[in-house]
């Protein structure tokens, strides 16, 4: 993933506020009674990152910095220890459902759980992406399975979950390898890990699922065609299913 440069660094000598043009993304500020915020702090390329360690030294006795990152190993050691941690985990499955259920609720959507259970599927962790889903295949008050919408707000995630629900893994094989884009597939192996239980019913089925997504996605970073080892593992996964 190409990480964004920071263009240009502007101080005002009156305010001693400076302005981090970064292109395609926020500018920020700092002056001496406000905090600091870069957000998605883990695009800014290293050395961009370690030109930030100077501006901290100066100014970390009457500025606060707080770094926000989704992916925190691509922040550089040196930020690492000049600031103190929070992780924040993903919120856990079942709560997510409810919190996505207490929406419908209280906007009068009526629902099936079976159809909350895709678009959920679909879209964990991403609780902003679950809420735009259904609000986009709700129809007359009613939540919608995907194919009984108008068609425009279906992903391919959508239709995959259905396939992978009704035990289709081939279908579903031949959907991703027609559909999905490169940069998409690794979300692919991790959903097949957050939802087990499609490709087997018992904890050593599970198991083994697990072994066979692991060594895909081992192959899938030295493979000459991502996509025919994507394929692969969804073969192993459904001959693991039936067994």
């Amino acid at each position: 993933m190409q990480k964004v440069k920071i263009k240009s660094i502007k101080k005002s000598d009156s305010r001693h506020v400076y302005d981090l043009n970064v292109e395609d993304n926020h500018n920020f500020f700092i002056n001496d009674t406000t905090e600091f915020l870069t957000h998605n702090c883990d695009y800014l390329s290293p050395n961009a990152q370690a030109a930030l360690r100077g501006v901290i030294e100066e100014y970390h006795s009457t500025a606060r910095f707080i770094f926000t990152a989704n992916f925190p190993q691509r922040i550089i050691p040196a930020l690492h220890s000049r600031c103190q941690t929070f992780h924040i985990t993903k919120i856990d499955q079942t709560e997510y459902t409810a919190r996505v259920a207490e929406i419908l609720i209280n906007e009068e959507v009526q629902f099936d759980l079976d159809v909350l259970d895709t678009y959920v599927k679909a879209t964990y962790p991403d609780l902003r992406k679950c809420i735009n889903m259904v609000q986009q295949n709700t129809v007359d008050k009613r939540l919608v399975p995907p194919h009984e919408s108008d068609g425009s707000s279906s992903e391919w995630e959508l239709e995959m979950v259905e396939l992978f629900k009704k035990g289709k893994i081939q279908q579903a094989r031949k959907l991703l390898c027609g559909k999905i884009k490169a940069e998409e597939m690794e979300s692919v192996y991790r959903f097949c890990y957050e939802n087990l239980e499609l490709f087997g019913s018992t904890p050593q089925a599970q198991d083994q699922a697990v072994l066979i997504i692991k060594k895909g996605l081992v192959d899938h970073t030295v493979c000459g065609d991502p996509e025919i080892n994507l394929a692969a593992v969804l073969i192993q996964l459904a001959r693991n299913a039936e067994a």
